[in-house]
């Protein structure tokens, strides 16, 4: 190939590079979606833990209701009063003021009251105890005791106590969610700390053959429904449900009469240390 055949070939080349160039810059102007900058600001003062317990698909779904003024700073639960105070000096907003959540297990069972129909020899996770026959448990929906909810626990914010059962520590539980994903049994439950009323049981047994597979079963038997404000409590499927709508009329008088106590009144600042979780599950 002669000189001018490549000067030739260079320059068509170069014109079509520029004539593309001109395509995409121009496509860009008129396309372009313009992003308000103080999204990518938020973003950087937000913990980048993308955990999702904001409701928000991740910390920058998280920034962009910030900056639309959809949420207050005060709904990340991975973040403390300083940084939130941060976040709302940097968009000018209020910080708000959020009821603190926290992981909460609905299954009092331990090792000492429930009944085991076998054992398991397995692998040592939950997932794969609930594979094999759902467990070595008689009761089918009680917790497994095999830590996978503490194992994933990022915060260290579950401990198991003597029995089996895992512990929430409220102050280190950041709502991340971690622990809802990991049960196969779906025990665990995100919810304000002011939602105090709370059924330890998601057993559809009822009566008495719900007690013969563990002594802290709901029986259905619907006397906390019957002492409790109309419409807190309901039993469905022979299990007593709390309708957390009516939250402030709910009340400890529910749990009096339970025969079993599988429905309890949890006040989270009664406890001073980890032992005091530990020892205040029925046992």
């Amino acid at each position: 190939m002669d000189a001018a055949s490549i000067l030739t070939s260079g320059a068509i080349l170069g014109s079509v590079g520029l004539a593309f160039g001109a395509l995409i810059a121009v496509a860009n102007r008129r396309l372009r979606v313009w992003e308000d900058p103080r999204i990518e600001g938020t973003v950087e003062l937000l913990p980048g833990t993308n955990c999702g317990a904001c409701g928000s698909p991740g910390c920058r779904g998280f920034a962009e209701r910030l900056v639309a003024m959809e949420v207050q700073p005060s709904g990340c639960t991975q973040v403390d009063e300083e940084q939130v105070t941060a976040v709302a000096s940097y968009l000018g907003v209020d910080a708000g003021e959020a009821t603190k959540r926290v992981a909460r297990l609905l299954c009092a069972g331990g090792s000492d009251v429930s009944v085991r129909h076998g054992a398991y020899t397995g692998e040592k996770t939950c997932v794969a105890a609930a594979a094999a026959a759902g467990g070595a448990k008689a009761c089918s929906w009680g917790c497994l005791g095999l830590a996978d909810c503490a194992v994933v626990c990022d915060y260290d914010a579950i401990v198991m106590n003597a029995q089996d059962l895992p512990v929430v520590i409220p102050d280190k539980c950041t709502a991340c969610n971690d622990c809802v994903v990991a049960c196969p049994k779906d025990l665990f439950a995100i919810m304000p700390v002011d939602e105090k009323l709370i059924v330890q049981c998601k057993s559809l047994m009822e009566g008495d053959a719900a007690v013969d597979t563990c002594d802290v079963a709901c029986t259905g038997c619907g006397k906390c429904a019957m002492d409790s404000a109309s419409g807190v409590i309901e039993i469905k499927d022979a299990l007593a449900i709390v309708n957390y709508e009516r939250n402030e009329e709910a009340s400890e008088e529910a749990t009096k009469r339970c025969p079993t106590g599988a429905i309890q009144w949890i006040e989270w600042a009664q406890f001073e240390s980890t032992k005091d979780l530990q020892d205040s599950l029925p046992s």
